[in-house]
């Protein structure tokens, strides 16, 4: 039953206008409606400051958008802004990117779209010759962050309701660890307690 629903998904890099138009709903969705991050706004829409910049990882069931995740390589970061001198907490020589944006319709947090959103970022960072990622990691899973090789470098950062933790992670070591969860979950293993929350 799990792979044949794997195989239902369709994860891809954003493309498409209709694409886009979805993921601007989702982000809404997510970081307005779910999480008090923006404020609302009629449109039920919310484009990402760093739109043209990001580049999307999607799953999509059918026509429909379930998940999304976006990176981006270009300074400054998000947690630069929440950061002052983000530098002295990150590694020296490393070529980085921030993994934002991570919003998974609730319906199918429990099973594998957030793992196999990863597995393609993970190649496309890599191709892309990025080879540490940071995140803004929820405090609410930081057991799933520390499986995927996230340690984090800073105390939390944010506002009430919408707490987060900066992270970072050496890319080949998040590939490796990634690997041992797609393998898990190929043998029908779904870890139950992984409710995926969304990070910003």
């Amino acid at each position: 039953m799990i792979q044949r629903r794997m195989v239902k998904f369709l994860i891809k890099i954003a493309d498409s206008e209709a694409e886009f138009e979805k993921i601007h709903r989702l982000n809404y969705q997510t970081f307005v409606e779910e999480i008090p991050q923006h404020e609302g706004n009629a449109y039920g829409s919310l484009v990402d400051r760093f739109h043209l910049e990001n580049t999307y990882i999607i799953a999509l069931d059918g026509e429909s958008l379930i998940g999304m995740m976006a990176v981006r390589g270009s300074r400054p970061f998000s947690l630069d802004d929440k950061i002052p001198d983000l530098d002295q907490y990150l590694p020296a020589g490393k070529n980085l990117c921030e993994i934002r944006l991570l919003a998974i319709k609730k319906e199918f947090r429990g099973g594998p779209v957030l793992f196999l959103m990863m597995k393609k970022m993970a190649q496309y960072c890599i191709s892309e010759g990025y080879d540490y990622s940071i995140i803004s990691g929820t405090t609410r899973q930081q057991k799933l962050y520390h499986h995927l090789g996230f340690q984090p470098f800073h105390p939390e950062v944010g506002k009430n309701g919408a707490y987060f933790i900066p992270m970072g992670a050496s890319l080949e070591d998040f590939k490796q660890k990634l690997g041992n969860i797609l393998s898990e979950l190929g043998k029908g293993r779904i870890i139950s307690e992984w409710n995926i929350l969304p990070f910003f």
